[in-house]
């Protein structure tokens, strides 16, 4: 894969760790973040290799949005020149592809980079990760998708709270009303993530993937259409080799092998 100027991607044992690397700038998005962002996506999606992708930021940071003081400099070497109307399905991508995503907040987490921690499939964060929907407060209505995605998180009322405040809120409160799954201190956090990351990585790939593409049908799709899909795909799984040899392991009181079929 390319070498990203923005951004730290890595594979390893069906987890792919994608890492937002500007920390001279809090990990701020600019528009080349947001296009390598989407090149790696791109290819997450089509590895069958990876089973989970964990978004995180270097050094003490998630992604506080775009960087503002980089967007009202004079000159800014080119950075932003190439950025396409595809780049804002960034979004989409964590929602919609294949593999399990988990955003790992350490630190802020507003605007943009709220946004797309709100798109992964599952959100944990550091003691001290701050968050904030920030957009009215740069006076932007927004964007990355949080209309669409706060509410399915939190609620309609909560949503709108937060987007018309613009309030900060800490790592405990975004646990209360459900926008994150598990908070730990900052000394434990990374390796906590990691091997919670890890945990999902080992599950049967062909069920983790399935599992996924199920809550994404769910969200356009009438109930009774949904058990025709849901219980299709559960006969052919239940086929599979894997399935069966979790059965067996179960039963045997053993770590499955899963060979992805």
């Amino acid at each position: 894969m390319s070498d990203y100027s923005t951004i730290l991607y890595e594979v390893k044992d069906g987890l792919a760790t994608l890492t937002l690397n500007r920390p001279e700038s809090r990990n701020g998005m600019t528009n080349r973040m947001l296009r390598e962002t989407y090149e790696v996506l791109q290819a997450a999606s089509r590895d069958p290799q990876v089973k989970v992708l964990m978004l995180t930021g270097a050094g003490n940071s998630f992604c506080p949005g775009a960087d503002l003081k980089h967007y009202t400099a004079d000159d800014r070497g080119g950075d932003d020149a190439d950025s396409q109307r595809e780049h804002f399905r960034v979004p989409v991508m964590l929602h919609e592809m294949p593999a399990v995503t988990l955003a790992a907040v350490n630190g802020a987490c507003a605007g943009a980079g709220f946004g797309w921690a709100a798109a992964c499939d599952i959100r944990v964060a550091a003691r001290s990760a701050m968050f904030n929907t920030a957009f009215l407060g740069v006076a932007v209505a927004g964007d990355m998708g949080l209309p669409w995605m706060l509410p399915r998180l939190v609620g309609a009322a909560k949503a709108r709270e937060l987007s018309f405040f613009s309030e900060k809120f800490g790592a405990d409160e975004a646990q209360r009303i459900g926008l994150v799954a598990r908070v730990w201190d900052d000394d434990a956090f990374r390796k906590e993530a990691q091997a919670l990351a890890e945990r999902l990585a080992g599950s049967g790939p062909l069920a983790l993937r399935v599992m996924k593409a199920h809550y994404v049908a769910a969200e356009r799709m009438s109930f009774p259409d949904f058990i025709e899909l849901e219980t299709e795909r559960h006969k052919r799984i239940t086929a599979s080799r894997d399935t069966q040899e979790a059965f067996r392991a179960f039963v045997e009181k053993r770590t499955p092998q899963f060979e992805g079929r």
